[in-house]
């Protein structure tokens, strides 16, 4: 069975068969013994990189320098697994280029298009994306910074936290509350250069996976008229609908953490010599295998559905994104953690692929909606759907 054999499976054509293995053959070139000691700076190369290698056209639509019309989601879905097998800050600066500049993609004027998306696919222009607060994470309608209407301008005041590419992004695509009515309801989106008056980063934040994070303060920050995406009152909308894009490849990234892992393991096990015999040849290690192979299984199954879904038949995913969601991640956990355990001394020393790997994996446990958050998506979405049935 190949490395890429999974993508044989019928969610996939040959163009994305293609896809996976010519970023394979690249991210085997480019990023292996990747340097993560100076995060800032290796992020901006990778993005930059990416941009070269062709690989962020897959992030915006093909009107503004994109592969295709539309945003693809097994395109994200293959780039996302293919390169977190290969490092974990690649595929993290492969999807904000995404997630960042999604809301632009969605809801942006055609001169914000125009001026951002082809930068972005370039990689000349790092994006974030500015929805957590300090008391509003999961629960977006406690959102507290606030945006308010000054004739030719919009003008921010508040906090934002947990920002990924937070102090290295040329642009924000920033959630605050406008007032058009309660809860989520009266929330907006808009674009804030990193040079607008008024913005500064208040905080950096160190993690267990080695990402650019900061918290982000606005006192006054004035921005053109022009910046907001959409329509006032609709940002709590755009951003779902930003996520549900990206949701189903967080799975995705799950996946090439865990491949990554059982790889790992089965090279490991065939080498390591105990008792005069193959750690292999034990049957305990032969079922620990069977079962990393098989969660991995399933979880690829739940995240190949939903961007098939949303590709071919262009349906609301919600639900089938906290599916994938939940069970990739910690499915992901789980195969990572017998990896390690399966290494012995060597799965928990500082700088190990498996090491690496159990950090990567804990915090996208978290990343884009807990897994408490998504159980919750799917058991309230199941009520509403047997509510609507009665």
């Amino acid at each position: 069975m190949s490395r890429l054999s999974h993508l044989d499976l019928p969610f996939f054509d040959d163009e994305h068969r293609a896809l996976a293995l010519s970023l394979d053959m690249w991210g085997a070139k480019v990023l292996r013994g990747l340097d993560h000691h100076d995060t800032d700076a290796t992020c901006r190369r990778l993005v930059r990189q990416l941009g070269e290698a062709g690989v962020l056209r897959h992030c915006v639509p093909a009107a503004h320098g994109g592969l295709r019309e539309v945003l693809d989601s097994r395109s994200l879905v293959v780039c996302r697994e293919t390169l977190a097998r290969h490092d974990g800050l690649a595929d993290f600066a492969f999807a904000m280029q995404g997630l960042g500049s999604g809301p632009i993609t969605l809801a942006g004027s055609a001169e914000l298009q125009a001026r951002i998306l082809p930068r972005v696919a370039r990689g000349e222009c790092i994006t974030a994306f500015a929805l957590s607060e300090p008391d509003a994470g999961s629960d977006v309608a406690a959102m507290a910074c606030t945006a308010r209407d000054d004739g030719d301008a919009w003008v921010l005041d508040g906090e934002k936290t947990w920002i990924s590419n937070g102090g290295i992004a040329d642009i924000y695509c920033v959630f605050a509350r406008t007032g058009e009515a309660p809860g989520t309801r009266g929330l907006s989106a808009f674009v804030v250069p990193a040079d607008a008056p008024g913005f500064s980063i208040a905080e950096r934040i160190e993690v267990i996976a080695p990402h650019p994070l900061a918290r982000l303060r606005f006192d006054g920050c004035r921005i053109p008229k022009g910046n907001l995406l959409g329509t006032a009152g609709e940002g709590f909308k755009l951003a779902m609908r930003t996520l549900d894009i990206f949701r189903a490849s967080v799975a995705a990234a799950a996946l090439g953490f865990a491949r990554r892992a059982l790889d790992e393991s089965l090279t490991h096990a065939a080498g390591r010599r105990m008792f005069g015999q193959a750690l292999a040849d034990f049957q305990l290690t032969q079922a620990t295998l069977g079962d990393m192979a098989s969660d991995i299984d399933a979880a690829a199954l739940l995240t190949y559905r939903v961007a098939w879904l949303r590709d071919q038949r262009g349906q609301r995913t919600t639900r089938e994104a906290a599916m994938a969601k939940m069970v990739a991640t910690e499915n992901a956990q789980k195969v990572i953690d017998r990896a390690v355990q399966m290494h012995g001394g060597t799965g928990v020393r500082v700088g190990s692929v498996v090491e690496s790997l159990y950090r990567e994996i804990r915090a996208l446990r978290i990343y884009e909606g807990a897994t408490e958050v998504q159980r919750l998506i799917v058991g309230r979405d199941l009520l509403a759907e047997a509510s609507a049935g009665n």
